[in-house]
């Protein structure tokens, strides 16, 4: 398998769709791994795996309609594996294992049948304590994207997954490659003040376009880089509420094509503008666990 991702929009070829089979249930409290999670949990809200098989499989209807090869983890029984994008990312042709949380070890393990169609050559391991996880990561052109947590208390959040030293390790191992990282809000315990990651309040769409929560970023001067990036007026703004129903975290099947949530109809309404088919799914139920359409997918080839 070759691989090739230099962005977040051309056309898709392959990709990798998590699966909620056997999703091991509701967890108890303190083994959620964010505030949204656990928020659920308490309320007696926590998503049922029927529901979220569901909508998956309406995922995975839209790509084959679109031609799209679509890859399935194979099943660990009463395990989470809906996020793939978590667990590995690709970088022009290379394949990133991510350092991810250790009790999700064993997600990677579960698409070696992936892995082993591609050349040893382009797999990139990263150093042990580089922590990252493909929802920071996001190539884009010349660029790559990247965000993280600077603080000092970065070992005292759970939802900080992506290191200073995954920056650096990541830009020495793509020296072509122009990384701007993004300093994001954290929080353990309220959900509408987490960045999870990038793609929680910030993600390209079209061939121009962006979509972008100002409250998830840190530092302004960042938040603003991005934003002329692509011109304020490409720019979707997103409020504390949309950040925290996931509106920045839809899929790009091409420039003109994207999967978005139902629930999104600000968005939506907005991308229709713009001339871009949206594709419109359920995906209420993933939501609750702080991961949308982009966390549960992890692309391979773009052409």
């Amino acid at each position: 398998m070759k691989l090739n991702v230099t962005n977040e929009t051309n056309r898709l070829k392959a990709v990798v769709l998590g699966t909620a089979k056997s999703n091991g249930g509701k967890p108890d409290l303190q083994d959620a791994y964010d505030p949204k999670s656990a928020y659920h949990i308490k309320a007696g809200t926590y998503p049922k795996e029927e529901d979220m098989v569901k909508e998956m499989e309406e995922v995975a209807r839209i790509f084959n309609s679109y031609g799209v090869e679509v890859y399935r983890p194979s099943i660990i029984e009463n395990y989470n594996q809906i996020f793939s994008r978590d667990i590995g990312f690709v970088i022009d042709d290379i394949f990133v294992k991510a350092n991810i949380l250790p009790d999700r070890e064993k997600e990677i393990n579960a698409i070696q049948a992936v892995i082993d169609q591609i050349d040893s050559s382009k797999i990139l391991h990263l150093p042990e304590e580089c922590h990252v996880e493909g929802g920071d990561v996001m190539p884009h052109g010349e660029y790559l994207l990247i965000g993280t947590y600077r603080g000092e208390d970065y070992s005292d959040f759970i939802t900080a997954r992506t290191n200073v030293k995954a920056v650096e390790a990541l830009q020495k191992a793509f020296p072509n490659k122009k990384v701007k990282s993004f300093n994001l809000r954290k929080s353990n315990t309220e959900p509408k003040e987490n960045a999870l990651h990038l793609d929680c309040c910030f993600q390209p769409v079209g061939d121009k376009y962006a979509i972008i929560h100002k409250n998830g970023f840190l530092e302004e001067n960042e938040y603003l880089w991005l934003v002329d990036l692509f011109g304020a007026d490409n720019v979707f703004e997103i409020d504390k509420q949309e950040m925290y129903d996931m509106t920045s975290n839809i899929f790009s099947i091409s420039p003109k094509v994207v999967i978005s949530d139902v629930y999104f109809k600000r968005l939506n309404t907005w991308l229709r503008g713009k001339g871009i088919t949206v594709e419109e799914v359920n995906y209420r139920e993933i939501a609750k666990q702080e991961g949308l359409l982009r966390c549960s997918t992890l692309p391979l080839i773009r052409e």
